[in-house]
């Protein structure tokens, strides 16, 4: 009898802590800017960008990084969670004002999500993008360099198709976190 109940603790603690596990807190960020009521952390690893953004939208929220011309050759981020599930597409700015899946383009989804959550109507989107993928349609991104980040987030709707309620485009050294 006392066998059991020692198995059964051990099991219970066990499973507890598959649980603990699976829903720890993802990792601290080098870097963060808030950027009006967006917030954008990052963190520069051996080849790859980890990214958190959060808005105060329950629908979409994006990043794009060297955009030419508004959009154009932006390789974009865009994500939201719907019905508690969080989803992302990896995109190119096709034009000024418009964007495709990389997928759609002969490229390929390089983006590799980490987490994402709606509470308090804030969406909150974790992933991770490699520094150079080798894909044409999203270019390399040098975190040594002046980088142009695009950073925007939709209205109340999970369509990715539903224009940006806000945009900013700012220029940020990713190594350093320094703004310009």
């Amino acid at each position: 009898m006392k066998a059991n109940v020692i198995k059964a603790s051990l099991v219970g603690s066990a499973l507890l802590s598959l649980v603990l596990v699976g829903h720890a807190p993802a990792a601290d960020y080098q870097h963060s800017l808030k950027v009006d009521q967006m917030n954008f952390s990052w963190s520069v690893n051996a080849d790859s960008l980890a990214v958190r953004l959060s808005a105060p939208t329950t629908g979409w929220v994006a990043i794009g990084f060297n955009p030419t011309e508004m959009m154009k050759d932006a390789n974009i981020v865009i994500g939201c969670v719907k019905d508690g599930k969080a989803e992302l597409s990896d995109d190119f700015g096709s034009g000024p004002t418009t964007h495709m899946p990389d997928d759609k383009r002969g490229g390929a989804n390089n983006v590799t999500l980490v987490d994402g959550s709606e509470a308090g109507n804030i969406t909150t989107l974790e992933f991770s993008i490699p520094l150079n993928s080798g894909d044409a349609n999203d270019g390399v991104i040098n975190p040594a360099a002046d980088t142009k980040v695009m950073l925007a987030y939709g209205p109340d709707r999970d369509s990715f198709k539903m224009k940006h309620q806000f945009a900013k485009t700012i220029t940020v050294n990713l190594a350093s976190g320094a703004q310009k």
